[in-house]
């Protein structure tokens, strides 16, 4: 997939208590690759807070997201993933990238959100490790690592693993 033939474009989950580096360092990497992202929450047009109160205004509400429109879908940590994981067409999406084989990318505690989707069974992944046991019980197999990749899935831990984080998802996008 190159930026050169196809305009590519992801989705950023967006909602109060994101993790504000694991929000926007993807944004803007994958911005500067030439990769179109629009931001979505409940609402759009709504100004939504980082913990550390950076904001973030939706560009679309979650109902109006079409999944055949996006070749990824991006899940921020912090405390957003368990408000997103609430919202049937959050968990509706997950479904969709996942059977599509779309690229989706998890990282801290976003893992919550394809707990919920129920889309982790057999899927190797990592976390932060307050979540390990909800990815277990899912049916993942969870292992201690900055950064793993399962076919079209990227985890990561945390905000220090951005730049790993980063390089594995542009890579399967041939980007890097």
């Amino acid at each position: 997939m190159s930026t050169k033939t196809k305009k590519i474009r992801f989705i950023q989950l967006v909602d109060e208590a994101f993790e504000d580096l694991e929000l926007w360092y993807p944004v803007y990497r994958l911005r500067e690759a030439g990769i179109e992202v629009l931001l979505a929450g409940k609402e759009a047009n709504r100004v939504y807070h980082g913990k550390y109160g950076v904001p973030a205004t939706t560009d679309l509400r979650l109902a109006d997201v079409n999944p055949e429109d996006f070749d990824g879908l991006l899940i921020p940590g912090g405390w957003a993933p368990d408000k997103l994981r609430r919202y049937p067409e959050v968990l509706d999406l997950a479904r969709h990238m996942d059977q599509e084989n779309k690229i989706i990318g998890q990282i801290c505690h976003a893992g919550w959100v394809l707990v919920s989707a129920n889309t982790l069974k057999g899927k190797q992944v990592t976390s932060t490790p307050a979540i390990r046991d909800d990815l277990v019980n899912a049916g993942a197999h969870w292992v201690d690592e900055p950064v793993v990749t399962h076919g079209s899935l990227v985890s990561a831990k945390g905000p220090a693993d951005l730049p790993q984080y980063m390089r594995a998802l542009l890579s399967l996008m041939a980007l890097c």
